[in-house]
C-alpha cells in the first residue's frame, strides 16, 4: 500500500461502513474499519492513520470523548479527525469542531460530499513538496511550513491541520484580512456549504492554543480575521 493514504473509518452500522469504505478505496485510499472504539485505539497501537472517519454514537464510547482523548495523547493528536453524525444541529457540530475535530459530515450525505471532504482534509495535511519559508515574528512565534511545527516562545504547540493551515495563512499576510467566507473558500475549496461559525470555532481554539501569542489574531468585527504583529489587544 505504498503511496496510498490510510483512512481508519469507525461506525457501528454496517450498511453505512461498507458504503463509505469501498468508495473511498475506489478513490485510492487505503481503508480499515472498525465497529467499536476499543478496536480503533487497539490497532492504532500497531499503525497510525492519515486520517480518522469517527462516528459519533459508537456501542461502546461517545465519539466526542474518543476525540477528545485523541487530541490530548501526543502520538496521535495530529492526527485530522472527520466526525460523521446524524445531529444537524449547529450546537452539535460546534461541540464537534471545539473538542478538535477537523471536519464534520451529517447524516444522510452524498459520496460524492465525503469524498470531496476527506480530499480536503488530506490536502490540508499534506507537507509542501518546496520547503515553505520559516515564519517568525521575534521570539513569539515560530512557524516552519514544512514540518508543520509551531513554537510560542520557543515552546512547541500542537495544532490539527486545519489550524495549522489557518494560521499559515494569516501570518504569511500580516495586516491582510480574510474574511470568513475567503478562509473557507481556501481551506474547503468550496467542496461545501458550512455556516460561518465553522472558522470561528477553530480561530478560537487556535488563539487559545497559542496562549500569549494568540492576540496577534485579530478580529475584525463583522468582516473576518487578520494577523497583526503590533495588535496588542484584540476583541
Amino acid at each position: 500500500m505504498v503511496g496510498k493514504k490510510s483512512i481508519f473509518i469507525v461506525e457501528d452500522e454496517p450498511d453505512i461502513l461498507e458504503l463509505i469504505a469501498i468508495n473511498l478505496e475506489k478513490s485510492g485510499y487505503f481503508v480499515r474499519k472498525f465497529m467499536t472504539a476499543s478496536d480503533l485505539f487497539s490497532n492504532l497501537k500497531k499503525s497510525v492513520p492519515d486520517l480518522i472517519l469517527l462516528d459519533i454514537m459508537l456501542p461502546d464510547n461517545d465519539g466526542v470523548e474518543v476525540c477528545k482523548t485523541l487530541n490530548k495523547s501526543p502520538d496521535y493528536s495530529s492526527i485530522p479527525i472527520i466526525l460523521v453524525t446524524a445531529k444537524s444541529d449547529e450546537l452539535d457540530i460546534v461541540l464537534g469542531l471545539e473538542i478538535g475535530a477537523d471536519d464534520y459530515i451529517t447524516k444522510p450525505f452524498s459520496v460524492r460530499e465525503l469524498v470531496a471532504r476527506v480530499k480536503a482534509v488530506l490536502r490540508r495535511g499534506e507537507k509542501d513538496s518546496i520547503p515553505g519559508k520559516e515564519i517568525m515574528f521575534g521570539e513569539i512565534l515560530k512557524i516552519i511550513p514544512e514540518k508543520f511545527d509551531v513554537f510560542v516562545f520557543e515552546k512547541k504547540i500542537n495544532l490539527t491541520t486545519t489550524e495549522f493551515q489557518i494560521l499559515r495563512m494569516l501570518a504569511e499576510k500580516p495586516g491582510w484580512v480574510f474574511s470568513r467566507e475567503k478562509i473557507l473558500s481556501i481551506l474547503w475549496n468550496d467542496e461545501k456549504d458550512v455556516f460561518d461559525r465553522t472558522v470561528d470555532v477553530h480561530i478560537k481554539n487556535l488563539r487559545d492554543k497559542l496562549g500569549k501569542a494568540g492576540c496577534l489574531i485579530s478580529n475584525i468585527r463583522g468582516v473576518g480575521y487578520k494577523f497583526d504583529p503590533e495588535e496588542k489587544d484584540n476583541g
